[in-house]
């Protein structure tokens, strides 16, 4: 009833050795054809609810061989970027969006093969190219004389073309009248939707302190080895200033309060979630660090450590920056020394940093050279009054000056 391989070897005459060997080979054919051949439809994914709609921008074109997880295009949202990756390893065989299209959750992308992608290699390496690509050969020059007039010249009366003769240095003086020319993308068109919609809505008004950073670099000096080996993150300053903060929202709640317009009802928070400003290729995208008024110096240092990673990879999703009750921007690593931010809506108010510069500063009467930080608060004055202001901006400056407040909670 039954024959082993060793006795398919024996009777290699047998008809039932024949049979049997011979079905495995249409199972094993049959199994493998169906798998290099399939074709899937990839789509896209569902957005958050905020999110309705996006544009595509394709990182692979049709033929293209792609491997499992490999991304195939990004969708471009008013919030955030979404990339989607090929589920399997194939041939791109057709993209169902163009370019810059727009797509919702669902919508079918592109039409993938799945497992061809040595096939297509192999074909794609042996053929040889189309000889409409092949380029021209060059025609001979007509004389030894100077190179040939710039294309991108202004529109002159048609003379008989002539060639220039340049002399030695003048190569640099014919300049391009050309200009490039580049779609905004989604991000950047929403935040300028949003900054403007700032300008429309709040009564935005700027109040300035200075802060002496010496207390503060001396403290991030002196533990800063201990604070690496026992957390595994570096202590920075933006710690000291987002907790600075927290404890500022908390002794002036109107700093982080809202109004909402079409109630006209003022919301008063009981917690403190404080966006951070972070600059990407894309546009200022502006995480959420939540509930800082429980967190300690290293928590904050590592939410900020992991939501920067996130963005520089352009994994941020859209929950990650919805929420915010107020807002930190850091200009000083790009060398800012001064500025005025505007309101991220539909928080109330925003500080400003900025870069850290020795400055000649009276200490007790006298002149002394101290590390010295200009800080910026704008806020909303159809809510927030300048008392609240100053006080606010004057407690950000206390804390960091001294630290030890923090532990006194004074």
């Amino acid at each position: 009833a039954g024959i082993s391989a060793s006795q398919c070897v024996t009777f290699k005459n047998s008809p039932r050795c024949e049979r049997r060997s011979s079905v495995y080979q249409i199972r094993y054919f049959n199994t493998s054809a169906a798998h290099r051949n399939e074709v899937i439809t990839v789509k896209t994914p569902a957005f958050a609810e905020s999110v309705t709609e996006g544009d595509v921008r394709w990182e692979k074109a049709v033929g293209d061989t792609v491997s499992e997880d490999e991304v195939v295009c990004e969708i471009e949202t008013d919030k955030t970027s979404v990339q989607v990756p090929s589920p399997a390893a194939g041939v791109i065989e057709e993209l169902l969006v163009p370019d810059g299209g727009k797509v919702e959750g669902g919508t079918p992308l592109f039409r993938l093969k799945k497992g061809a992608g040595a096939a297509k290699t192999t074909a794609a390496a042996a053929a040889p190219p189309p000889a409409a690509e092949t380029p021209p050969p060059p025609a001979p020059p007509a004389a030894p004389v100077g190179g040939p007039i710039p294309t991108s010249m202004p529109p002159v009366p048609p003379v008989p073309a002539q060639p220039i003769q340049s002399k030695p240095g003048q190569e640099d003086a014919v300049h391009s009248a050309e200009a490039e020319i580049v779609k905004m993308n989604r991000m950047r068109l929403r935040i300028a939707q949003r900054l403007k919609e700032a300008q429309n809505t709040c009564a935005m008004l700027t109040t300035f302190n200075e802060v002496d950073m010496s207390n503060i670099t001396e403290m991030r000096k002196q533990y800063k080895d201990a604070f690496l080996k026992k957390h595994g993150i570096k202590l920075g300053f933006m710690s000291a200033f987002v907790k600075a903060a927290a404890y500022a929202l908390t002794d002036q709640p109107a700093v982080n309060a809202v109004i909402d317009d079409s109630t006209k009802e003022i919301v008063y928070r009981d917690y403190v979630d404080i966006s951070v400003a972070v600059a990407t290729p894309k546009g200022l995208v502006v995480p959420v660090i939540r509930g800082v008024e429980g967190m300690s110096f290293a928590d904050i240092e590592k939410t900020i450590n992991e939501l920067g990673e996130k963005a520089r990879k352009n994994e941020l999703a859209v929950e990650d920056m919805d929420g915010g009750t107020f807002t930190i921007s850091n200009g000083g690593v790009f060398g800012s020394m001064f500025g005025t931010p505007i309101i991220n809506p539909p928080q109330s108010a925003i500080l400003g940093m900025h870069g850290i510069f020795d400055r000649p500063v009276a200490i007790a009467g006298k002149v002394e050279i101290r590390p010295m930080m200009y800080v910026a608060l704008t806020y909303d004055h159809r809510l927030i009054d300048g008392r609240e202001a100053v006080t606010f901006l004057r407690k950000i400056k206390s804390v960091v000056e001294d630290p030890r407040e923090l532990l006194l909670d004074m």
